[in-house]
């Protein structure tokens, strides 16, 4: 699906392309494909680079096209094992030709659009369109960074009442999102830092410039305070797990032993041996009466070491 905006005043829909506007295109068809390769005359490898889902931040140019390749915060809408992650959108510029391309539909973009409508100032130019996005993108990973942390403080929640396999993996899970996401904005840090002087920076774009990377600055930091915390969290949570495990071991071995004793008095009993206790009445009891005592006495002496 692709979209022209016209973006001088404010941002407005138009009916067809027009040179100078915005061209978005949103899970890109076979048609919005060949509409790009043959009449705008993109590369066509720029389209195959946005479609590899692990392409990193990057910049390339060729021809008087410049391809940027921005990570941005994507929340898979199907039970995944890493729901919050990262996914490439493709910024194409060339003179009076300004493209978006994602191949996902993201609230990111939703919200960039209609942010920019209530605005009702539209952009500049492309390089004002490009560095909006890079700030758009760096108040997502905010905005996704603080449900992250809810998940993390339910899980806990969780655990802190019974420690469950579930809660586990799903703390794990969120760690590899944390992964994800701190390896694309330092992507997008070390991207925009080279952005200065690949494209045409006004003073205008020098203050939007200075924003993003404050946003850019808050949003790594942020994600290393996250991971840190989860950290230690899993190996807190390691570190009672093999506690009680340890706990449960130690009772396990002390019953073992218990029952131990009254199996030592029956087979010394049961030997085929004189005892000198076989012809009387009370031998049995007898023995009886000592597996008890034995067995009463070490039960105390456990009890008193807190060992069951």
């Amino acid at each position: 699906m692709r979209t022209y905006w016209n973006y001088d005043h404010a941002l407005r829909t138009l009916d067809e392309w027009q040179p100078n506007c915005w061209v978005q295109v949103t899970c890109p068809t076979p048609d919005d494909e060949k509409f790009l390769c043959e009449t705008l005359k993109v590369p066509d490898y720029f389209l195959d680079d946005i479609r590899d889902k692990d392409e990193r931040s990057r910049y390339d140019y060729d021809d008087g096209w410049a391809l940027i390749i921005l990570r941005i915060p994507y929340v898979k809408e199907v039970r995944s094992r890493t729901p919050h992650t990262t996914i490439p959108l493709g910024i194409i510029l060339n003179k009076g030709v300004c493209i978006t391309v994602c191949n996902y539909e993201t609230n990111m973009m939703i919200d960039f659009v209609s942010y920019q409508q209530k605005r009702n100032l539209g952009f500049t130019d492309s390089v004002d369109l490009t560095f909006r996005l890079f700030l758009s993108a760096a108040v997502w990973y905010l905005k996704r960074l603080k449900q992250i942390n809810v998940l993390i403080e339910e899980a806990k929640r969780n655990l802190d009442r019974k420690i469950e396999n579930e809660d586990l993996v799903g703390l794990s899970r969120l760690q590899d999102s944390l992964t994800y996401f701190l390896t694309s904005i330092r992507g997008n840090e070390t991207l925009l830092s080279k952005l200065k002087f690949k494209l045409p920076v006004d003073e205008l774009d020098a203050d939007l410039i200075e924003d993003v990377t404050i946003e850019m600055n808050q949003a790594r930091e942020t994600t290393n305070i996250y991971a840190n915390i989860l950290d230690s969290t899993m190996e807190t949570y390691a570190s009672v797990i093999n506690n009680n495990m340890s706990g449960t071991m130690k009772q396990m071995t002390s019953v073992s032993i218990i029952l131990m004793f009254p199996t030592l008095v029956a087979s010394i009993f049961g030997m085929n041996l004189i005892s000198g206790i076989e012809d009387v009445w009370w031998g049995f009891p007898a023995v009886i009466l000592l597996t008890i005592a034995v067995t009463g006495l070490f039960f105390y002496l456990f009890r008193r070491k807190a060992w069951i």
